[in-house]
């Protein structure tokens, strides 16, 4: 008996529903990480190709890395009203330039900026575009009514 299921879990017949999400996201990430190279002075790609890999570093990072920081930093999150994500952000930005060749972040102060447009525009882009999240959700069985153990 399964009472909780991940949506999507069931497999698919046109092969291509797992994999949308995921692109979605790394398409909305290669656009805000576009506008944090085009806004924020301090941000440079010397070209197209190592501002591809700072995008896919980026993702994987946010992917993988990312949930485990926020778990570790909450106390500082919720002391700093959540501030402190953005600074979270900005390390992993950090960690990008450092891991991808060609992708420069010049000082805090640019990753910090360049964190802040990511967030915002990859968190706009997300709600206009409402991408798919894995979610779970209870499916409901029908209950037999109560045994009555003493009638009387």
């Amino acid at each position: 008996m399964r009472v909780f299921q991940l949506q999507g879990s069931q497999p698919s017949t046109s092969g291509s529903n797992g994999l949308r999400p995921i692109v979605m996201r790394a398409l909305i990430m290669g656009l805000a990480v576009f506008l944090a190279v085009t806004i924020v002075p301090g941000i440079e790609s010397e070209n197209v190709g190592a501002g591809l890999a700072a995008v896919l570093v980026l993702t994987v990072l946010n992917t993988l890395i990312r949930p485990l920081l926020y778990l570790l930093a909450l106390p500082l999150i919720v002391v700093s009203l959540g501030l402190f994500m953005v600074v979270i952000n900005a390390l992993l930005l950090q960690l990008t330039a450092a891991l991808v060749k060609g992708f420069t972040v010049v000082g805090f102060g640019a990753s910090f900026w360049g964190a802040l447009v990511i967030s915002v525009v990859s968190s706009l882009l997300n709600m206009i575009l409402v991408v798919e999240h894995t979610r779970v959700e209870r499916h409901d069985h029908p209950q037999r009514p109560p045994t009555i153990i003493n009638p009387g």
